[in-house]
């Protein structure tokens, strides 16, 4: 968004004015990168903060400011920051070295996990980010099944490759979309979540359909939710349609549970991209997903049963600083009761929200699910009870408007001057590094935020 906020707001003056050095960089920043960002979910009016270090909860700005985080490595830190069973794998493997151009010993016990971990994973190939594992996932359903046309769910975000540069942020594409062939957008079928009815018609009155992908919580893990009745529906109609169910495990993955969204709803899909948590918050991606389906990246079976192969390279692939970190964290999942302390704590946050929304007579509702919150900013002015609010009961049209009411844009600068850092859903993602203090601090500052809103005029 532009830096185009009212000159003469007091949070915005309060939030310039604690953060004089995190200025200079941002105008620094913007001599050399587009918008001065490297990250389209740091754009921020006027300018975002630039962090020094972290740890756990917290973490600090170049000003010296303290903030409760709950951007949490967009997601990748559920442990929380410089986790010391992280950190020291880490520095131990920085001993050994950073990339051998080789197989290593670490990716062999970081694959082993995964296959364990995650209910699909009969085999694993890794990559290096979320966007590269679902690229793979579509390649690797074309490939199987013959067929050409991918289903995706308005809203529901899956990188910024071609195939899914369009509908992430709502709505279908009327003509070009800018740097995407016209051939690929016409692969693509683009449909409403949750509707079943529309689910099973595409699917049964269509034979071109290689795949369907989704969030399986729903669009940004759950902002705009589906239930699990749905996605239990589409696996039932892609089985009976000879179509492969994908899901996007890239923010859910051992953060729902440690078997992901599929091990917490009893439903398998037919392949999984992973990334985030998977590499204890250093770069790293993965696909994974039925044996008869990875074969297609295999040698000695594409040799044996006289196929081509899917050819699949990545200089980062499987790289030791992230596999050694992915090990450690992934081990820490497993059997430390992680996911569940996290989605604890998102409850907390939620619960204890509501109730000074209705506090402080504020028509906004604080909603989510497992280790997810987010604030339904109630744009079109419904009358709505805090503490009996439904996401899940919600029509699609106004849940993915909920974070569009005007207020939102300065709610984080304001949440920021009273110490916590939120995403500009607004809401946020929660670790299980946040203690009881962390979730009072954080209600405190809405509360205050909310206030410093009301007295501009803006709620």
């Amino acid at each position: 968004m532009p830096d185009s906020l009212p000159t003469n707001s007091k949070i915005v003056a309060a939030y310039r004015e604690r953060t004089l050095k995190s200025a200079e960089l941002a105008a620094t920043a913007r001599e050399m990168f587009p918008s001065g960002i490297t990250h389209d979910s740091r754009h921020t009016a006027p300018y975002g903060i630039y962090v020094d270090h972290a740890k756990g909860s917290r973490k600090w700005d170049v000003d010296g400011n303290e903030y409760v985080d709950y951007f949490g490595g967009h997601g990748a830190l559920i442990l929380g920051h410089n986790h010391e069973g992280v950190i020291a794998a880490g520095h131990h493997q920085l001993d050994k070295g950073t990339h051998f151009g080789a197989s290593h010993p670490a990716e062999v016990e970081w694959g082993e996990l995964v296959k364990d971990m995650v209910p699909c994973a009969e085999r694993v190939r890794f990559t290096s980010s979320g966007t590269e594992a679902n690229l793979m996932a579509f390649r690797l359903a074309r490939a199987f099944t013959g067929k050409s046309k991918l289903v995706r769910f308005v809203c529901h975000f899956h990188g910024w490759q071609d195939h899914v540069a369009f509908g992430a942020k709502g709505g279908v594409p009327d003509g070009p979309v800018p740097g995407v062939l016209d051939g690929i957008i016409e692969n693509v079928v683009l449909i409403e979540p949750g509707n079943e009815d529309l689910m099973r018609e595409t699917l049964s009155s269509r034979d071109d359909i290689a795949g369907v992908i989704l969030e399986p919580t729903g669009a940004s893990f759950g902002q705009i939710p589906v239930t699990r009745e749905f996605v239990a529906a589409l696996r039932d109609a892609t089985t009976e349609n000879g179509t492969l169910l994908l899901f996007d495990e890239v923010v859910t993955g051992f953060r729902v549970s440690p078997g992901g969204a599929q091990g917490h709803y009893g439903i398998t899909p037919d392949l999984t991209s992973l990334a985030k948590i998977l590499s204890g918050g250093l770069p790293g991606g993965a696909v994974c997903g039925r044996a008869d389906i990875l074969e297609l990246l295999d040698f000695e079976v594409a040799e044996k049963k006289g196929f081509q192969k899917i050819g699949h390279q990545g200089t980062y692939n499987a790289n030791p600083m992230s596999a050694i970190a992915g090990v450690a964290a992934l081990k820490e999942i497993r059997f430390g009761g992680i996911c569940e302390r996290a989605s604890e704590n998102g409850a907390k946050i939620r619960n204890q929200m509501n109730k000074m929304f209705s506090e402080e007579n504020v028509p906004w509702a604080a909603f989510g699910d497992h280790s997810a919150w987010y604030v339904y900013t109630n744009p079109e002015g419904q009358d709505i009870d805090p503490m009996s609010f439904d996401g899940y009961a919600e029509t699609f049209e106004h849940m993915s408007h909920s974070g569009s009411h005007p207020a939102a844009r300065k709610l984080r600068l304001a949440m920021l001057v009273n110490g916590v850092d939120i995403t500009s859903k607004p809401g946020g993602t929660v670790m299980a590094a946040h203690t009881d203090e962390d979730i009072d601090i954080t209600v405190e500052a809405m509360r205050q935020s909310v206030r410093m809103l009301r007295e501009e005029g803006d709620i």
